[in-house]
């Protein structure tokens, strides 16, 4: 062997010295854990949330024309709340006429879920941005570390809310024009009382004078406790749903088989449900052109697109609903579901009920199929082809397919819907309104995993019959080793790797 060989081979066992060093150090700064990063990531996840979602359902309420009835300061903040999981209490005191007994009784039960939509995203992404700094793997210690001073610091926020998300409204009868009725609170004018039936117009003059008195108060309250446990459920939710729907983000060794066999599926489902609400969003943009309240259109799509959007999708899919609608609040739902709840609240709401009255709805199903199937064809897309197309068709049924029977539950509990309104006086109901719509969960994990297994299966056969679908690496004979190198994670680079530089003399 000459000297020159000699060197060369004495360079290249320096080389891999070296680099065995420097990995060994890499490794030992990786085991301790990076403090003052772990704090700033939270810090800057959880306000870009909270301002996001501030943001959002400030613009929404202000759109609403909803500020100019209250301080738009509290009703942000009872917004921001209600998405994130937490819980807002209504509440009145109106004494009408003077009388005693007469009471106002609210109950509120939605989720808005654009504004919980933009804080999910926020969070989401800076949280899985702060992963990258632990390399291709992170350690359990580092992202429990992460995690939870992301949980810790988003409760505290919460706290926040709900000492600063309570108002009262006050309503004053003098301000109602009633002096101009009631002749300065002396009574009916003349003649108007007589024509009135039942002798009510006897009682009317002095009534209606006490109400020019009366005042009511109507407010709303942020409760601590429901929703400081919401607010964490929320945390927990999103970051468990970003960690399994990310394509890179590290993951600890032990969870490294959910890169193969989860994230393709939960990434694509993800991608479709995001495609959908902004489709949603762009008929919101059509159905303002022409109207004569664009601004309500809007503040409404921002606050709650993706409650209807989402209650489409099961509905799409044939999940029963069970509801009613009563008074004013049923001209909230859109058409034509807010006529089959007034027509027949025993019998649940399906697909089927729905296009008798308007035969239009049947393209919702077909959108929503072909929905699915996108979603199959991402996954088949997203997934390494082994044992054959036939094989590689029935893990892709089997893994969207179990995706999916979590994902539709899930999408019918988030736009779950529950809120009522009544006044009584002296026993009697003077007003009364109220909205109740809720999925069936059971039938929803059913159908969840039939269409997610029907989409898979055919979105892996079309990405292998098209050339979309990639192979499999070549199997491992044995553990990673010199002879036997992992599969890298990025393109090799010469300028890192001192075995790709060439050699000169």
């Amino acid at each position: 062997m000459s000297k020159w060989d000699l060197r060369d081979e004495a360079g290249r066992i320096g080389g891999s010295l070296m680099a065995l060093a420097e990995s060994g150090q890499g490794a030992k700064r990786r085991a301790q854990l990076p403090v003052g990063d772990v704090l700033l990531s939270a810090v800057a996840a959880v306000s870009w949330a909270f301002i996001a979602m501030a943001g959002a359902a400030a613009l929404g309420l202000h759109l609403l024309e909803a500020d100019t009835v209250a301080s738009l300061g509290p009703m942000t903040a009872a917004v921001v709340a209600l998405a994130a999981g937490g819980k807002v209490t209504p509440s009145g005191d109106v004494s009408a006429f003077g009388l005693e007994g007469a009471q106002a009784d609210t109950s509120i039960n939605v989720w808005p879920l654009g504004v919980g939509l933009v804080g999910a995203l926020a969070l989401s992404w800076f949280f899985l941005r702060s992963l990258r700094a632990a390399g291709v793997e992170v350690a359990p210690g580092e992202l429990l570390a992460r995690a939870g001073a992301v949980l810790a610091l988003f409760v505290a926020m919460m706290g926040g809310l709900a000492w600063a998300g309570h108002d009262i409204i006050t309503i004053d009868g003098s301000q109602l024009g009633l002096d101009d009725i009631t002749g300065g609170g002396k009574g009916l004018p003349e003649g108007i009382a007589d024509k009135l039936p039942g002798g009510i117009g006897g009682l009317l003059p002095d009534k209606v004078g006490d109400l020019v008195d009366a005042k009511a108060s109507v407010g709303f309250t942020v409760e601590t406790v429901p929703s400081l446990l919401g607010g964490a459920a929320f945390v927990v939710g999103v970051l468990v749903i970003a960690l399994l729907a990310s394509r890179r983000a590290p993951l600890p060794r032990a969870l490294a088989p959910l890169h193969r066999t989860v994230r393709p599926a939960a990434s694509a489902l993800a991608a479709v449900l995001l495609m959908a609400v902004v489709a949603g969003l762009a008929a919101a943009t059509y159905a303002m052109i022409g109207d004569d309240h664009p601004k309500r259109i809007a503040g409404a799509a921002l606050l709650g697109a993706p409650n209807g959007v989402w209650l489409g999708i099961p509905l799409g899919l044939f999940v029963p609903w069970d509801g009613k609608a009563t008074g004013e609040l049923a001209k909230l739902l859109p058409d034509p579901l807010d006529e089959l709840l007034k027509a027949s609240a025993n019998e649940p709401v399906t697909l089927g009920r729905l296009a008798e009255l308007d035969s239009r709805v049947w393209l919702l199903g077909v959108a929503v199929a072909l929905m699915m199937l996108l979603a199959g064809v991402l996954t088949a897309v997203r997934s390494p082809v082994t044992r054959g197309v036939w094989g590689f068709a029935g893990r892709c049924a089997l893994r969207l397919g179990g995706v999916t029977a979590l994902a539709l539950p899930l999408l019918v509990w988030l736009t779950d819907v529950s809120a009522g309104a009544s006044l009584s006086v002296l026993g009697f109901d003077a007003f009364g309104a109220g909205i109740e719509l809720h999925g069936r969960i059971g039938t929803a994990v059913l159908l969840g995993a039939a269409w997610g297994a029907g989409a898979g299966a055919l979105g892996a056969v079309l990405a292998y019959a098209t050339g979309r679908a990639r192979p499999a690496p070549p199997a491992d004979g044995g553990p990673p080793g010199p002879y036997q190198p992992s599969r890298p994670y990025r393109p090799a680079d010469p300028d890192t790797n001192p075995y790709l530089r060439p050699y000169r003399e």
